[in-house]
């Protein structure tokens, strides 16, 4: 939790120091696409933020920390994809997005392999076990979805650099506060203070920024199905850097995503 919380925290810091660069604006600009987006902010605005961090920085972290810790890592990899489940149906169902057959299908076919590529291999998933961690897991999940959808609201704000440290600021604060509350001593290594710094920059930070802009022009639901690439890419990044397996099976359902990100790409 006090991992988590620090790259929250750090990624709103990095995010909120850029806005006072001659960068912020140079960032805004090219995220100027097709969409129109709007300068201020609401009082409906900064409550719908609220829920956004409520639900994506604080309570899907917490149930995913949780969960992680009551049941085995393959049943953890495999419920991980009820985020983009639960995010389609949202959008779906919900928010009314329109998805026409083409898109249901490529989403079917990321998901798919979504599900085989993290999971590695279904004959050890056993659902049966650690259930109140998968119930958690799945929890996580849906928070995260409530926080894409929620956000699909916001991301209409030209200022995706605030928005995103904002999410930062306050989510990694909380979890930060819980854990004080709940006595877990405030310990981080020295040695860890660089990588907690390159991945709340990048791996959370500008990455949500991203995910906020791809939100704005094509949807929750395509960004959704296609950001579970994530996946694919974990495990080329693996089997190039670290050495790792890439087998027959993987690379075929890796074409598979690919496959259906092409499928919504046609929309």
């Amino acid at each position: 939790m006090i991992v988590a919380g620090s790259i929250y925290l750090t990624a709103g810091i990095v995010l909120m120091l850029l806005r006072f660069t001659p960068l912020k604006d140079k960032i805004l600009e090219r995220l100027e696409f097709k969409v129109k987006t709007q300068e201020h902010f609401s009082r409906r605005d900064l409550l719908l933020l609220a829920f956004i961090v409520l639900f994506g920085s604080f309570l899907a972290p917490l149930s995913f920390m949780f969960g992680l810790d009551k049941t085995t890592a393959v049943n953890a990899s495999l419920l991980l994809n009820t985020e983009t489940l639960f995010t389609v149906l949202i959008a779906l169902l919900i928010f009314k997005e329109k998805a026409s057959r083409r898109s249901i299908l490529g989403i079917l076919l990321i998901l798919i392999g979504a599900a085989v590529i993290s999971t590695g291999n279904f004959r050890e998933v056993e659902l049966s076990k650690g259930i109140l961690g998968n119930i958690l897991i799945i929890l996580a999940g849906l928070s995260w979805a409530i926080d894409n959808n929620l956000s699909k609201l916001l991301s209409v704000k030209r200022d995706l650099l605030l928005v995103t440290s904002l999410k930062g600021l306050f989510g990694g604060s909380a979890l930060l506060i819980l854990a004080s509350l709940i006595g877990i001593p405030f310990y981080i290594p020295l040695q860890s203070f660089p990588y907690i710094l390159t991945v709340g920059a990048f791996s959370l930070g500008f990455s949500i920024v991203l995910f906020l802009f791809a939100l704005r022009e094509i949807g929750a639901m395509k960004t959704g199905a296609i950001f579970s690439t994530s996946s694919l890419i974990g495990a080329l990044f693996a089997f190039l850097v670290l050495g790792e397996s890439f087998t027959a099976i993987k690379a075929f359902f890796g074409v598979l995503m690919l496959f259906g990100v092409y499928l919504l790409s046609l929309e």
